[in-house]
């Protein structure tokens, strides 16, 4: 990057955090949870990499998933890089993942002095590496006395808002396998599928599951983001047992532990009682309708973004604004980010956070930046039948509107005449 930390642009100190939250009030089953442990004394130390009562927990989340868990195969952390970090000092080697991918992967690896090397993604999604230019990237690698090892990849993705085919994750993985690579397959986004009826998600893991850790923040589906829990599936078997161990070393060395409050939160929202589900599928409808909003927005305004088929957000390419922004003083994804940021008031992380291009004009906006200010309206949201009519999320859709429809009008007079 051509700009330092200390002007305030650095990739990682002045990033986006890990995960958007969904800007909604807590369910009050969930606090309540919380509450209760918060006012236990806890009779021993808590335990790293969980409690029986969370991994017992989060072994049945995945079960109902259609992937066989035992209780031995699973681990807890506070928060999904805290598990990524281990993951990557356990596995060793160099790190593979696709561009763009969630703005926390890659600082983990490097924190630890691994390579991250970024691989082209599918023109028909985000998340899984191109099998063509992974086999390519790997080999290139390797020739160059790299040591690949592990791929990270997201078959529901942040930052694209896209769920990988089934026929491109099978191909990615048959390739990652050939290498022999390891997996990591962050499934956050996973429950937050926008029309999960009509949307075929498969799993690394039923394909590859010797050699798939499966990490789910549970920020994604169930918590807000300031309670900070994550659990990882590992392989069945001796090798998965090997890994897990190295990873729980990892985790003691920084004695990541969760909170007992936040742990009894997050087995109470794993097992799935009614209200924690209502509670999901609502969110999911709500946050589906402000993305379909959005992309129409952007679409009028002449950017370039995939329907958004997974979580709260949306990546948008404005390369066709290109001389509009030029005129603004725009050049690469940080100047986009700064004029988006201070044009709309919101976040506007360019995509250079998510390992794209500097120079390509590419941005992740936030559906919850349209839920409103305050608590109440944000619940208004919610409960509406109809969140789109409410008069300030109306007013959050003309205001991003009006400056996206700027840049297309400016963009189309410096269009030359046909």
């Amino acid at each position: 990057m051509r700009r330092t930390d200390a002007e305030g642009h650095g990739s990682v100190r002045y990033g986006p955090s890990a995960l958007p939250g969904d800007g909604l009030p807590v369910l009050p089953e969930i606090a309540a949870a919380l509450t209760a442990a918060a006012d236990r004394t806890p009779a021993r130390a808590r335990p790293i990499g969980g409690g029986a009562a969370l991994l017992d927990a989060a072994g049945g989340y995945w079960r109902r998933r259609g992937l066989p868990t035992r209780p031995g195969s699973v681990a807890a952390a506070p928060g999904a890089p805290a598990l990524l970090l281990a993951l990557t000092a356990a596995l060793g080697g160099d790190v593979l993942a696709p561009r763009p991918c969630a703005a926390w992967w890659a600082p983990y690896a490097r924190l630890l002095g691994r390579p991250v090397f970024h691989v082209a993604t599918p023109a028909e999604c985000g998340g899984v590496p191109d099998p063509y230019a992974l086999l390519e990237t790997v080999r290139r690698v390797r020739a160059e006395g790299g040591d690949p090892r592990l791929l990270v990849l997201s078959v529901a993705d942040d930052p694209t808002a896209a769920v990988a085919p089934p026929e491109a994750v099978h191909e990615t993985v048959e390739a990652a396998a050939g290498e022999g690579l390891h997996l990591v397959s962050d499934e956050t986004w996973r429950d937050t599928v926008h029309a999960p009826h009509q949307t075929v998600l498969l799993s690394p893991a039923e394909m590859l599951p010797e050699r798939t850790v499966v990490v789910t923040d549970l920020a994604g589906p169930f918590l807000p983001a300031g309670w900070p829990a994550a659990i990882a599936r590992f392989p069945a078997g001796a090798d998965g047992e090997a890994l897990r161990a190295r990873v729980l070393d990892v985790l003691t060395a920084l004695d990541a532990r969760i909170a007992d409050p936040v742990a009894a939160a997050a087995a109470y929202a794993l097992d799935e009682p009614g209200p924690v589900t209502a509670r999901r599928t609502e969110a999911v409808r709500l946050h589906a309708r402000l993305a379909r909003a959005l992309h129409g927005a952007l679409d009028a305004a002449g950017a370039l973004a995939r329907p958004p088929q997974a979580g709260r957000h949306l990546y948008a390419d404005l390369g066709p604004l290109r001389p509009a922004l030029t005129a603004q003083g725009v050049a690469d994804a940080q100047d986009l980010e700064d004029f988006l940021s201070a044009r709309l008031g919101l976040s506007a992380p360019g995509g250079h956070r998510f390992g794209d291009d500097l120079g390509a004009l590419r941005v992740r906006l936030s559906t919850a930046d349209l839920l409103g200010g305050g608590a109440e309206e944000r619940t208004e949201c919610l409960l509406s039948p109809h969140p789109l009519e409410l008069p300030h999320v109306q007013r959050a859709l003309m205001s991003l509107g009006s400056v996206f429809d700027a840049l297309r009008d400016h963009a189309q007079r410096w269009e030359s005449p046909r």
